[in-house]
């Protein structure tokens, strides 16, 4: 499924506009990722840890999106938006969003 943050699919006609749908994925941190995290940014380079997190957040709020694509018929996602806020106390989880335009091709 062609998943996109453009309006439109370049060399495809859009034929029906099916409605918005979202995607949402909340992960908590973990108290030794967190302490590992602050060691490399006190040492500098990057938080594979936090990296991986992310990734699977991210692919997994995707994936809820499709799903809510494909139950309304859709056949394709326009105008995707992705979004990352911290939550909880102390910012101890993390909140990704993902939402679009569910469509369907001619």
């Amino acid at each position: 499924m062609i998943v996109t943050t453009t309006p439109t699919i370049q060399g495809r006609e859009i034929s029906d506009y099916l409605g918005i749908v979202t995607g949402e994925v909340i992960v908590g941190a973990n108290l030794f990722r967190d302490m590992f995290a602050s060691i490399t940014d006190i040492v500098g380079g990057r938080s594979g840890s936090y990296e991986r997190v992310l990734e699977r957040a991210r692919k997994e709020a995707i994936l809820e999106l499709v799903d809510k694509c494909k139950q309304l018929g859709g056949d394709a996602l326009v105008g995707c938006d992705l979004d990352y806020e911290i939550l909880g106390k102390a910012g101890s989880m993390l909140m990704v969003s993902i939402s679009g335009t569910a469509v369907k091709l001619a």
